[in-house]
């Protein structure tokens, strides 16, 4: 792949040709106590947010680099993973001519993303042990088809793809293969960012909204080559990350010994989890999981879902997907929430 690929004749022939909007902070990124700066229109007065953010994050990205052993030029940062996505959509489709694939069931805003860009999105369904069938995307794929969508560990049904599916992907599909990796922090499996300079193909999305617990402050991570953050780049607005965004998501990324503190403690209860929710009558099959959720069939998953609801728990019904018929989709909470849940289960009829 690396020596057929060319990622230029994939991209959008405008988005190639694009002058990048240069904000003041693209002029001049010094800083300095003793500079005074009057280039941006801000207000002067000082409150913690009344200056522009760095529009490139580079702190951030230093520091999310060496978590993550990348440059911070194979990094770009989004307002949440839905922008980073929309990024790569807009990069590489031409509306109205473009398709992609994706793996059903997967994640929804994959769909909902290609709908709005108006491309194409050809349905390939997982196999039933939820893996990749590489032969029948690979006969779906044609020359208008410029991504494929791999959720890995994959929402909703929790398990991860194998390794073997992943590299054949990456090496027989044409165009540029997104390996989206919310829930990675969750698994045993290497993240496929330790393979970006063997696949060109290859970008990589994570999060901080899942095993580091900042939904709320909406931070995307894509990792890539540094010709595809290129490309994105030209692309993103301006001031896409905030200045609050940055600060906060710093500190998080600074403080991963207690993250990972909190990710074993979700490990052990999704354990403890798994072997109770096994042990119950109405629940059929408890599928294996390496996300930070776990995905039952059960009798009936519209009763068991209202009965939830009425005893105060909120749980996802995911009986409308492909292949997950009667099947809820339980998050993995606190110790104590977990046990109310278990609680609730031993009582339901």
């Amino acid at each position: 792949m690396s020596k057929q690929f060319n990622l230029y004749t994939l991209v959008r022939k405008n988005i190639a040709s694009l002058k990048a909007y240069s904000s003041a902070r693209d002029e001049y990124t010094a800083t300095g106590s003793d500079m005074i700066f009057l280039d941006a229109n801000e207000n002067p007065f000082e409150n913690g947010v009344n200056r522009y953010p760095d529009p490139y994050q580079r702190t951030l990205k230093k520091a999310i680099g060496e978590l993550k052993q990348c440059t911070e030029e194979q990094i770009l940062l989004g307002n949440g993973s839905d922008e980073v996505l929309d990024l790569i959509f807009r990069a590489f489709c031409e509306p109205g001519t473009d398709s992609i694939i994706t793996l059903p069931p997967t994640y929804g805003m994959y769909k909902v993303l290609a709908d709005l860009n108006d491309v194409k999105n050809k349905e390939v369904l997982l196999t039933h042990n939820f893996q990749p069938n590489v032969s029948a995307m690979l006969e779906a794929t044609d020359s208008t088809t410029k991504l494929l969508f791999i959720c890995s560990p994959n929402n909703p049904t929790g398990n991860s793809f194998t390794k073997e599916n992943i590299q054949e992907i990456l090496e027989s599909f044409p165009g540029i293969v997104v390996v989206d990796e919310a829930y990675i922090d969750f698994s045993k499996d290497k993240s496929w960012i330790t393979q970006l300079a063997n696949y060109p193909n290859l970008i990589v999305t994570q999060t901080l909204s899942k095993a580091y617990g900042m939904a709320g402050i909406r931070l995307g991570i894509c990792f890539a080559s540094k010709e595809i953050i290129s490309l994105l780049n030209k692309i993103k607005p301006p001031y896409n990350v905030n200045e609050l965004t940055q600060k906060k998501a710093l500190q998080q990324v600074l403080n991963d010994v207690e993250v990972q503190k909190q990710i074993q403690v979700l490990l052990n209860e999704r354990f403890y989890l798994e072997e109770e929710l096994r042990k119950l009558d109405f629940v059929k099959e408890v599928f294996k999981t390496d996300a930070n959720f776990i995905l039952v069939r059960v009798d009936n998953a519209e009763a068991r879902y209202n009965q939830f609801l009425e005893r105060g728990i909120v749980i996802r019904n995911r009986t409308t997907q492909p292949l997950c018929e009667n099947t809820l989709r339980i998050t993995v909470g606190t110790p104590e929430e977990n046990k109310k849940v278990l609680n609730i289960l031993k009582e339901l009829k």
